[in-house]
């Protein structure tokens, strides 16, 4: 009950005729996964010609038991007297596995038949996420000012791709989804491996958003190895190998944020904008303080053109003339309220806060800092 293997040129020679029944399969394409062959009457003569194809695996069924198998593309001779001859490459342990423990019960006693099953790596298989999937990006990464530590910008995404997948285990294959079917299509399962990659893919997003990996959200089309290599690893396509088959390969073609996150992102980017205009400001404010303090004869006209940038600040930079000023030996009570007012030549005095000249008034006119004696 075993196959041997035949002479290759005897099919177009004259030995083709001692051969009783010749069992081949055509192409199983990229759409049928598995297809049931045998003769008119069910049986598989002695001496029977059973062809193999490259990209497909054939097992040979008598009475819901596996007889032989090979994935090694060839003509065998079948020879119920023999052996199991395993030709099978890297499928061997498997095969062997499956002649000792596979069984259908209820198979018809003299039944026998060859299942060709598609070896190929199948192709054009989409999926997209159908609803917004969390992702940290740590491509706008947002500071806590209690911790100094950065956290990343939590968005949503939606992607969309292709992935492949080929049949790694016939044993598993047939004894989990196909059984002895005539013809199992790729389409019958491929409603449940796309929600169970897409299941995969959630995890690999999570991984590759932590800490570790930092992928920018946008630069997940071009992460294709990463996301495999994450996805293997981690084992997140468990349930797809537990049938006998594996993803091998696994691409996103586009990813597109939702409206909220979008908002998100500009936000962040408008805020970024912000906070360097407002460094480069202080910047500027900082060092024309310093300039005024390090200049007794012109601190006055230095301090007019500090309080016009400070009223064009709004305010908000003020403070940082405090620490330049102490660092010449000038202190804080006098950069606010009640600090002496600047003298000049003639006798006129200028607002320490805004520059504004005060002309012997007790306030300052402008923005009413109280000016000292």
């Amino acid at each position: 009950m075993g196959l041997i293997k035949a002479v290759v040129g005897s099919v177009a020679g004259t030995l083709h005729d001692q051969w009783k029944e010749y069992i081949k399969c055509d192409d199983l394409g990229n759409d049928i996964l598995m297809r049931k062959v045998t003769t008119p009457n069910g049986i598989i003569s002695k001496d029977s010609a059973i062809q193999v194809a490259p990209g497909q695996i054939a097992v040979i069924f008598q009475s819901g038991q596996i007889l032989d198998a090979t994935a090694e593309e060839g003509i065998y001779t079948f020879d119920q007297s023999t052996s199991p001859s395993f030709f099978a490459g890297q499928f061997g342990d498997v095969f062997k596995e499956m002649w000792t423990r596979f069984t259908y019960g209820g198979g018809t006693s003299k039944e026998q038949a060859v299942f060709y099953i598609n070896a190929k790596e199948i192709i054009d298989n989409k999926f997209g996420t159908p609803a917004p999937i969390p992702f940290q990006d740590w491509s706008h990464p947002i500071p806590n000012q209690m911790t100094g530590q950065m956290t990343p910008l939590r968005v949503e995404v939606k992607c969309f791709g292709k992935y492949t997948f080929k049949i790694s285990d016939p044993s598993l294959f047939m004894s989990k989804i196909a059984g002895t079917a005539v013809e199992y299509r790729k389409d019958e399962i491929t409603e449940q491996m796309r929600s169970e990659v897409i299941g995969a893919f959630q995890n690999v997003l999570n991984e590759l958003g932590n800490s570790e990996h930092k992928v920018p959200v946008l630069e997940l089309p071009s992460a294709t190895d990463e996301i495999k290599k994450t996805m293997d690893e981690k084992v997140f396509d468990q349930p797809i190998r537990d049938r006998g088959m594996s993803i091998e390969g696994f691409i996103v073609e586009s990813v597109t944020l939702d409206s909220e996150s979008e908002k998100k992102i500009d936000n962040y980017e408008l805020s970024s904008n912000s906070y360097m205009q407002q460094g480069t400001l202080t910047g500027a404010y900082a060092n024309a303080v310093q300039d005024a303090a390090n200049n007794a004869n012109g601190a006055a006209n230095g301090m007019i053109g500090v309080g016009m940038m400070n009223m064009a600040s709004g305010g908000m930079i003020g403070g940082v003339a405090q620490g330049a000023f102490q660092n010449q030996g000038v202190s804080a009570q006098d950069l606010q309220g009640g600090a002496a007012a600047a003298p000049v030549a003639g006798g006129a005095k200028f607002c320490p806060n805004c520059g504004t000249a005060s002309n012997g008034a007790k306030f300052c006119s402008n923005c009413g800092t109280k000016l000292g004696e």
